[in-house]
């Protein structure tokens, strides 16, 4: 039986949560003050997910780049892969806060989104 340790991230509280593995299997989960706390491990012991921040290049921009962010959580494994596409995109200036940057990322089924506006210089 293998015993991993988390700090959960569910809650302010910060939890130190502890969970008994049997290969694959969840045989226990302590720790936790509350349910999300549960939650949070188990999520993250089947499918990790993340939020994803970058920068993206923007032409004829007032600034040379637009900070962007996933509209929603991504598959961990993805995440390389994310930046990557992202290393390569350029946006026209404007850019409005909001605006997809990049539709379906590595088709994970989330967008990118920028995260403040950029006027045309």
């Amino acid at each position: 039986m293998e015993k991993r340790e988390f700090v959960c991230i569910g809650c302010p509280l910060g939890c130190a949560i502890s969970v008994d593995l049997d290969g694959e299997q969840i045989r226990a989960i302590t720790g936790n003050t509350c349910p999300r706390g549960a939650d949070y491990v188990t999520k993250e012991i089947r499918d990790p997910r993340r939020i994803v921040t970058s920068l993206v290049r923007v032409a004829q921009g007032e600034l040379p780049v637009v900070s962007v962010k996933t509209a929603g959580d991504i598959p961990k494994g993805k995440i390389r892969e994310c930046i990557r596409v992202l290393k390569k995109i350029e946006v026209q200036a404007p850019v409005q806060m909001g605006d997809v940057v990049a539709a379906d990322i590595c088709g994970t089924g989330v967008d990118v989104i920028a995260t403040r506006s950029v006027e045309k210089e």
